[in-house]
């Protein structure tokens, strides 16, 4: 068994430290752990798909706002009309499938009480099939109706 140790090293890049752990004596592993260089460690740190954006904000005069809040506008109503257009489908849906579902019960009704029917005069008429059939080790001696005889 390898001994692990604990040796931790760090490296500063864009204003993050990345720590570095190493895991075995085979080599170093890197872990994504963000750790705030500030010493006062009040802030978050920020992660990397977020440092090539700017941090100014932007004027609510200006031109560029108006466009961004128009455009967040259009994909707000444009989301809901989608989502209630969802919604008024699946409820189509539902009321499709309820119907659906009482037709074939209705159905299943209706073959229950065939087969019922169809079962009763099975059994009826194979009742009065074995009382005019006779046993075979009990036939009569009664003549054939050619008058051939055996």
């Amino acid at each position: 068994m390898s001994k692990v140790s604990q040796q931790n090293t760090t490296a500063e890049t864009n204003g993050v430290s990345v720590i570095f752990t190493q895991a075995n004596t085979s080599g170093l592993q890197q872990v994504p752990q963000l750790v705030p260089v500030s010493p006062g460690g009040g802030g978050k740190a920020t992660p990397p798909s977020k440092q090539g954006k700017k941090n100014s904000a932007l004027d609510r005069s200006s031109d560029e706002y108006r466009q961004r809040r128009e455009r967040n506008n259009m994909a707000v109503k444009k989301s809901r009309l989608k989502s209630k257009q969802k919604a008024q489908d699946t409820l189509q849906r539902v009321n499709q499938l309820k119907e659906e579902n009482e037709r074939l019960e209705a159905k299943i009704k209706l073959l229950t009480k065939e087969l019922s029917v169809l079962k009763d005069l099975f059994l009826e008429h194979a009742h009065n099939f074995t009382d005019n059939v006779q046993p075979v080790g009990t036939e009569s001696t009664s003549t054939n109706p050619d008058g051939a005889g055996q």
